[in-house]
């Protein structure tokens, strides 16, 4: 994104939703256990829930 020129606020803002989605739900993280941010969340939410 650092090189992404926007032409308005508006479409700045869709391109970084659209990059925070893709960064959360889709691409995995070797420091989360190669899950993406969103899996980990849910999986830990389960275990702070059961313990």
């Amino acid at each position: 994104m650092n090189e992404t020129l926007f032409s308005t606020l508006g479409g700045a803002w869709q391109q970084i939703r659209a990059w925070q989605d893709d960064y959360n739900h889709h691409r995995p993280h070797s420091g989360l256990g190669n899950m993406t941010p969103a899996e980990f969340v849910a999986m830990k939410g389960l275990e702070m829930r059961a313990a």
